[in-house]
This record gives C-alpha cells, sequence and structure tokens, in this order.
C-alpha cells in the first residue's frame, strides 16, 4: 500500500511539473507571436504613410449619426403624459485631394443635418420633426507651387443650409492670394482679394462686400482616431458687421470595421445672421441694437468612416 501511494504521488509531482513547463513553452510562443504581430502592424503602417506620402487623388469621408427616440404614454408624473420626443443628427467630412510635385487641388466637403421632435398628444397640430441643424460648406482650392510650402492659390467655397431657406443666405467666396502648407494634412489660405458675395431674399441684413479669406484645413488619422477641423473666415474692407468666421471640428475612434464613436462641434459668428434674426421680432433692430451671440453646435453618436 506504501508504495501505491509513493508512486501517485511520483505521477502527481510530475504531472505537475509537465504542466507546468507546458504552460511557461506557450507564454513563451506566444510573447513570440506577439512580437512578430507587432512588427508587422509596424510595418504595415509605414507602407501606408509611404502610400499616402505618394501624389495623385487621395479621398476619405467619416462622419457621426447621433439619434435619440422616447414615447410617454398614460405616464401621469410627466405634465404632458402622452408624448413622443426625438433627436436625429447626421454629419458628413470628406476630401477630395490631388496633390502634384507642382500644384494641388483641395475639395472638401462638411454636412450637418438634424431634426427635432417633441408632439404632446393631447393637441392636435404639426407631429412631425423640426430642423434642429443645417449646415452645407463646400470648398475647392487650387494651387501652383512656387516653394516648397508655399503657392498661388485660388479659392470657391460656398456656404448654405440645405432643408430650410436654401441659398437664403447663402455665401460664395472667389479669390486669389497665397496658400501654406506645411504638410499633406494642414493647410492655411490667405487671399487678400477676395469677393464674398451673399444671397438672400432680405436686402436690409445683407450685404456683399471685399475683404481678406482665411482659411485653415487639418485632416489627420492617428490609428484608430480620425481628427478633421476646418476654419472659414472672411473679414471684410468694410467693416465687421459684414465679416463672418465658421469653425467646425470633428472627432472619430473606429471600434470595429470602420464603425465607432463620433463627436462634432460647431462656431460660427455672423452679424449679418444675427440682425435678419432680430428683425423677425422688432423691426427696428440694427447692427449697434443687436446682440450677436456665438452661434455654436454639436452632435455625439456613432462614426462610421470609409
Amino acid at each position: 500500500m506504501k508504495k501505491i501511494i509513493i508512486a501517485f504521488s511520483i505521477i502527481l509531482a510530475f504531472s505537475h511539473f509537465s504542466n507546468a513547463q507546458t504552460v511557461d513553452e506557450l507564454k513563451k510562443e506566444l510573447a513570440t507571436k506577439n512580437d512578430s504581430i507587432s512588427k508587422l502592424q509596424a510595418k504595415a503602417d509605414k507602407i501606408k504613410k509611404q502610400i499616402e506620402s505618394m501624389p495623385g487623388w487621395k479621398f476619405g469621408a467619416f462622419g457621426t449619426v447621433g439619434a435619440s427616440l422616447s414615447s410617454f404614454n398614460n405616464w401621469y408624473a410627466r405634465d404632458e403624459p402622452n408624448a413622443d420626443a426625438g433627436n436625429i443628427g447626421i454629419t458628413v467630412n470628406a476630401f477630395a485631394n490631388l496633390i502634384k510635385e507642382k500644384f494641388f487641388w483641395r475639395n472638401t466637403l462638411n454636412v450637418n443635418l438634424g431634426w427635432v421632435k417633441l408632439d404632446d398628444k393631447s393637441v392636435s397640430g404639426d407631429e412631425g420633426f423640426d430642423t434642429a441643424s443645417d449646415v452645407f460648406n463646400i470648398s475647392s482650392i487650387y494651387g501652383r507651387n512656387f516653394s516648397k510650402h508655399w503657392a498661388v492659390s485660388g479659392l470657391l467655397e460656398y456656404r448654405t443650409t440645405i432643408i430650410e431657406n436654401f441659398n437664403n443666405p447663402g455665401y460664395l467666396d472667389l479669390g486669389a492670394g497665397v496658400t501654406w502648407a506645411p504638410s499633406s494634412n494642414f493647410i492655411v489660405l490667405f487671399h487678400p482679394a477676395n469677393y464674398n458675395f451673399v444671397f438672400s431674399n432680405s436686402d436690409t441684413s445683407f450685404e456683399s462686400s471685399l475683404g481678406l479669406k482665411v482659411l485653415a484645413d487639418y485632416n489627420k488619422s492617428f490609428g484608430k482616431f480620425k481628427v478633421k477641423s476646418h476654419l472659414s473666415l472672411f473679414q471684410s474692407y468694410e467693416g465687421n458687421n459684414l465679416s463672418n468666421w465658421t469653425w467646425t471640428n470633428a472627432f472619430s475612434y473606429t471600434l470595429w470595421k470602420g464603425i465607432g464613436l463620433g463627436f462634432e462641434f460647431g462656431l460660427r459668428n455672423n452679424r449679418q445672421e444675427a440682425l435678419n434674426n432680430a428683425l423677425l421680432t422688432n423691426q427696428a433692430a440694427t447692427f449697434d441694437t443687436i446682440d450677436n451671440k456665438l452661434q455654436n453646435y454639436w452632435l455625439f453618436g456613432l462614426s462610421y468612416n470609409f
């Protein structure tokens, strides 16, 4: 019996030693595989950077979709026990750039559309969605390089709304000047000869003028994280009342197959739009009496990448 117990103990000890040795060997093998994967990923990232730096057309797009829907029926804790509510927002940021040794052609598109709804079922009336945000911005820049980072350039940029009041107002910038491009992902445009055409049904609030155009655009990917920032500024030579600027920023983090989380916010300052809005309730409003508040919007939700 004693011999059987000793033999059984030896077998258990040997089995434990074998399993421990096997686990250690597997951990070493796993570490080797991880090192190989890291090296392959580094090579893939290097090749990707080489592709991005090569001349030719480059295309890209990403955006954010945010939605919130709710419905209450006989929920007596609310002042309106029967109501539907909803908020839907969609953004698109796209670019198409042609980069050559002697010239470039850069095109960008920004669209932000949003709808909101709060329907009290006990009151009859409009039960549809109302427009919450409505932004459409497209720009095209052509430049001829005269040094490594500087070029003579021309710009066409158009901004308006598309759901409501299309081209009322609408802004068309046409101008020429120089563009500084320190990298393929970042440019700053200076156009002292720029005319800002303003289209509107109201002759009281809006006026076209000549001025300085400054535009900055940054578009960069950091692995799964993407950043898009666009500043469009017009300084009228006739004064600040006819000047305006818009700055939009979009961020996206990919989680799975192009789907992830996205956040976008925008800021705008436009005294002509502020005056036009004030005239809806006060016909005596002027540039000197209006409260020109900073316009802003933001959207958080699921992101998509192409």
